[in-house]
């Protein structure tokens, strides 16, 4: 874990270092994924077979094995403990309640040159969700994924999860059933990525991919998006918590594990304005970590990614160091008029949380907005996922004679300026 001061005469240096730091890897797995991308592409599902006995150690053989039926998926429902099912429930409509506000609204004008003009909003045919199902089997990732499809008006939602072993996770596949889902693949990887973008003789192609998974999903959905299109390209988890003294340090502490204990590449930072309190959450991180059945892989994060900041002025520095880092999560633990004047500051950020009793993971389950978010400092120039993912806008024109009349001259010049004479000519010819 690096510990930073702004007061420190090399800090920018070692900033800059951590703003650029990159924890996605290729370690090859860009050649790995092309050469299963095109193994699917020519040979459909002679591929998936081959792929998922050799990575998931399950085979395909009948229908029964490659698929998760509805009736499965409301067995998964009823045996789950009550509580559970409520809890589903309770996010499942929180996660619908906003997204349908999100829904855009089409438009239809006539503008002062007797021009009408608009548009319509649309939801794409069908959209296949990946919901990863080895360590990273999170029945929220389906509803976060599922609940902004059926909302946008997605008819056809398609699921690929593998099962290792032949093993579904049962509050996955609980989840698939809140949702709604109606088709269900059991097949994962870059290879389930494939069938879905090129489509094989049992797996109908999909116009729209979304769902986080390893370096190997994100890779092939990389490397297929304008064939289809995707939703990010995901990389590890990240925090950055914006902290005074006035805190808990273990309610810190727990925050800044809460993504560390994703992964080893996952990155967990704290900026704070008080010297002690930051050793005090250096402590109880080690005191966490000692405890924690994920502590293996949070050390790793946190010795390897994590850092904890100092800076002479909370309000002053941090908007501006956290604009730099653009996290995909933001916690602004400090006095609810502060957190404002701190939201106004920060402009990259996939997610922000404000207020001392707001902790991130209340956003990964039943705050409502999308938990699929942007990493890498993507944040920069994209948004977390939502409706408009699954949608697309087709705009129109329509003009009556007087219309092109006024605007018509104007076109057919610039087409002759650009050398386009048959542009120019279909206006000519309307003109009188």
């Amino acid at each position: 874990m690096k510990t930073l001061s702004t007061l420190d005469p090399d800090f920018q240096t070692r900033f800059i270092r951590l703003v650029n730091s990159r924890r996605e890897a290729d370690n090859g797995v860009s050649g790995q994924v092309s050469s299963i991308l095109a193994d699917v592409k020519g040979t459909g599902d002679k591929a998936l077979v081959e792929l998922t006995q050799r990575f998931d150690g399950y085979s395909l053989i009948d229908d029964t094995d490659w698929v998760v039926t509805k009736e499965r998926m409301k067995e998964a429902y009823d045996d789950l403990e009550p509580d559970l099912r409520d809890a589903l429930e309770v996010a499942a409509k929180r996660i619908r309640s906003y997204h349908e506000a999100q829904l855009p609204v089409d438009r239809d004008y006539t503008d002062d040159a007797g021009v009408r003009l608009g548009a319509i909003w649309r939801a794409v045919d069908a959209a296949g969700l990946y919901v990863p199902g080895g360590r990273a089997a999170y029945p929220s990732s389906l509803l976060m994924n599922a609940i902004p499809a059926r909302v946008a008006g997605v008819e056809r939602v398609v699921v690929v999860t593998p099962t290792p072993k032949g093993n579904s996770n049962p509050l996955v596949l609980a989840a698939a059933h809140v949702a709604g889902i109606n088709e269900m693949w059991r097949v994962g990887g870059a290879q389930a990525i494939s069938a879905l973008a090129y489509g094989t003789d049992k797996i109908k192609p999909v116009d729209v991919i979304t769902g986080p998974g390893n370096a190997y999903v994100a890779e092939a959905k990389r490397q297929l998006y304008g064939g289809v299109g995707i939703d990010m390209v995901a990389g590890p988890s990240e925090i950055l918590v914006i902290a005074d003294a006035e805190n808990d340090p273990d309610w810190t502490a727990s925050d800044l594990m809460s993504q560390a204990e994703h992964d080893p590449t996952s990155q967990s930072i704290l900026i704070t304005d008080d010297e002690g309190f930051a050793r005090e959450v250096a402590d109880a991180v080690e005191l966490l970590l000692a405890a924690l059945e994920t502590g293996k892989r949070a050390r790793e994060s946190w010795e390897t990614h994590g850092a904890i900041i100092v800076v002479n002025d909370l309000e002053s520095e941090a908007p501006a160091l956290a604009n730099r880092l653009a996290a995909e999560h933001v916690e602004l633990a400090v006095k609810d008029d502060v957190a404002q004047r701190l939201l106004k500051e920060i402009r990259h950020a996939g997610s922000v949380f404000l207020g001392r009793m707001t902790p991130e993971a209340v956003g990964d389950y039943v705050a409502g907005p999308n938990h699929v978010l942007p990493t890498g400092r993507r944040a920069r120039f994209s948004s977390g996922l939502s409706v408009l993912d699954f949608m697309k806008r087709t705009s129109f024109i329509q003009l009556d004679e007087n219309a092109l009349g006024a605007i018509g001259p104007a076109a057919a010049a610039l087409a002759h300026a650009e050398g386009l004479p048959a542009h120019a000519k279909s206006v000519e010819v309307r003109l009188k």
